[in-house]
């Protein structure tokens, strides 16, 4: 299994991250994560360990820069820019293509990170396979990017999260290029911290990613740093 520490350049910026692909992968998973978040997201970490055990790569990394980052937890001033986020995580999709083998890609985003994983879905669709969305606000990427996605989506939302379930609602209903499931994880939160929530979520994005990504197979190339 490779693993490495890498410096991800989107547009004029370099963003910290950890790449981790296991041997013989079949596709690597990018992760965007939630407001006010960052690549140390426990649970996007928590999942990330699933992935890789069903033998997907993972790229966890900052999509704000460390000043950036510092703004936001004052002023919050980025953290519901979807329109930057996207930006950064589609510069992220072209870095991981650029060196890499011919894996195929997916990309999973929380919270506000699932409206620039879908972003990028609408604006790489030839790179993007798959997208999974964990308690996200796929709302926030608008009526018009939602409209033109094309990889399949798994939309995850807790039970008990009853508005951002019924904004994945209607989001799904504008899914209309799109495959799309609404998986909802009963007794959940927002946050998925209840007992086995989590683990409920992994087990589905790795399911949906090996489904979607796995299957097209890889060449069993490493991503390279």
């Amino acid at each position: 299994m490779l693993s490495t520490p890498v410096a991800v350049t989107s547009g004029d910026v370099s963003l910290a991250g950890d790449l981790t692909v296991p041997d013989e992968a079949t596709g690597v998973v990018l992760f965007a994560h939630g407001s006010g978040s960052s690549r140390h997201s426990p649970r996007n970490q928590a999942v990330a360990a699933t992935l890789r055990e069903a033998g997907l790569g993972t790229l966890l990394f900052d999509l704000l820069t460390p000043d950036e980052e510092a703004d936001d937890v004052i002023t919050g001033i980025h953290r519901f820019d979807i329109a930057l986020l996207g930006r950064r995580l589609t510069g992220a999709v072209d870095w991981l293509v650029a060196r890499s083998s011919d894996l195929p890609l997916g990309l999973f985003g929380a919270s506000t990170g699932a409206a620039a994983a879908l972003a990028t879905a609408a604006e790489r669709p030839e790179h993007v396979r798959a997208v999974v969305s964990r308690g996200g606000r796929p709302d926030l990427a608008g009526d018009h990017v939602l409209e033109q996605v094309r990889a399949p989506v798994l939309l995850l939302v807790g039970g008990r999260d009853e508005v951002v379930l019924r904004l994945n609602q209607e989001a799904q209903a504008k899914l209309r290029a799109a495959p799309s499931q609404l998986e909802v994880i009963e007794g959940a939160t927002h946050l998925f911290e209840e007992p086995g929530a989590l683990d409920e979520v992994a087990v589905a994005a790795a399911r949906w990613f090996s489904d979607h990504i796995g299957r097209s197979g890889g060449s069993g190339g490493h991503a390279i740093p």
